[in-house]
């Protein structure tokens, strides 16, 4: 029976760069985003340089009712071997701004709810096979409080914690679950006009989005808890253990601040 990888955010960044390693893995891939044209377009490039199979599931992960009816249309028939929970958004701005609700709402929905609803079938639906990966795109950021970035980070925190614990229960199961915990990474998310714009730490440089999907997806293979590229991403992942947390607290929202 063929083996499926399940990549959510897959039309662009980090998705796309971990859909072009499954297929290059062997794994059969399933893709989902809410663009079903560049879903499309990926698909036909995955099909005919890899040669593997490839469907297409548009939805909203905002929705909860989509990211359920997803996981059924794509388990239907299928082992899924990968789950990728790669689709994440955020939203730049102060907490208190009323204007950022709708965003930063979405945010909880996509990076928490659908992260989660996908991890529990997914993990369920692995151990019923004996075997399986799972591998959730998290951030450094989880690792620390985000003044300006206040829900995204707060979502980035529990997603690390929810892997790291249920890694922990799967231990012996042939599960593995890993968070990957990159920094700036270059992918739409920093050009979005409602996420990350003109902050400092956009103007310290990003990482290419296919050096850190290969980090990630090693990391997974091997079993990895937790993957946190890049040394500057390793000391900021760090920091927090040592200074107080108002400390890092001040200096990351400064890091976040818009600077026009």
């Amino acid at each position: 029976m063929a083996v499926w990888a399940l990549v959510t955010g897959a039309s662009e960044g980090l998705g796309r760069e971990f859909a072009v390693l499954a297929a290059k893995s062997g794994f059969d891939v399933i893709l989902t985003a809410r663009q079903a044209d560049k879903l499309g377009a990926i698909a036909h490039e995955l099909q005919r340089a890899y040669h593997v199979a490839v469907v297409v599931f548009p939805a909203d992960l905002a929705d909860p009712e989509a990211v359920e009816q997803l996981w059924l249309d794509a388990s239907h028939g299928r082992q899924i071997g990968v789950l990728v929970n790669n689709a994440g958004l955020g939203r730049n701005g102060a907490f208190a701004e009323e204007a950022n609700w709708p965003r930063e709402a979405a945010s909880i929905s996509v990076n928490i709810v659908a992260a989660t609803i996908l991890m529990k079938r997914a993990v369920a639906h692995m151990r019923a096979h004996g075997s399986g990966r799972v591998l959730n795109v998290a951030s450094v950021a989880g690792f620390m409080p985000g003044p300006n970035m206040a829900v995204y980070h707060a979502t980035k925190a529990y997603l690390l914690s929810l892997s790291e614990a249920v890694a922990v229960e799967l231990r012996g199961t042939g599960v593995s679950v890993t968070a990957l915990c990159p920094g700036p990474t270059d992918t739409a998310f920093f050009s979005a006009d409602d996420a990350v714009k003109a902050t400092f730490i956009t103007k310290l440089g990003m990482a290419p989005a296919d050096v850190v999907a290969d980090a990630g997806w090693a990391a997974m293979e091997r079993g990895r808890r937790i993957k946190i590229p890049g040394v500057l991403n390793l000391i900021f992942a760090t920091l927090p253990r040592f200074a107080p947390r108002a400390l890092i607290a001040w200096t990351t929202g400064q890091f976040l601040k818009r600077r026009g």
